[in-house]
């Protein structure tokens, strides 16, 4: 009976130990996770501000170009063309709501009406105002409907 009880007990070990080397491999990367997911957040929160790989990577007391290889190996964009689709993304918004492109441009975070306007339209295929008005007539095509 000893025999079997030392058995069980080596192979809960064995088990153990096998539990605890696949939770390694699995997770040995979650601190970089939680990296790149504080640093999205905060980009999320904070898109309107002047962002730069500089002042993220301060941010989290690690190197910009560790950072910049963690974002996109998790994400498959730099820091940078995040913060762009974000900045892109929240004015679609504000424009369908109205708000003037040169207001949106500089809410969002863009410093320069030329810049949001090109980098609109290479997102968008369509220019800021074209945008707009598109969604406008759309929103009043469906409150007439």
């Amino acid at each position: 009976m000893l025999v079997l009880e030392n058995a069980v007990n080596l192979g809960m070990t064995f088990y153990e130990k096998e539990l605890n080397r696949i939770n390694n491999e699995i997770y040995s990367n979650q601190e970089q996770i939680q990296t790149v997911i504080g640093i999205r957040n905060y980009i999320d929160n904070n898109y309107h501000r002047d962002l730069n790989l500089d002042f993220l990577s301060h941010i989290l007391f690690i190197s910009k170009f560790h950072l910049l290889r963690l974002f996109k190996r998790y994400y498959g964009l730099t820091p940078r063309q995040y913060l762009i689709d974000k900045r892109i993304e929240v004015a679609k918004e504000r424009l369908q709501n109205g708000m003037t492109v040169t207001e949106t441009c500089f809410e969002v975070g863009f410093e320069s009406l030329g810049s949001f306007s090109s980098l609109f339209k290479a997102k968008t295929g369509k220019s800021p105002i074209e945008f707009q008005k598109e969604q406008l007539s759309r929103s009043a095509l469906n409150s007439e409907s």
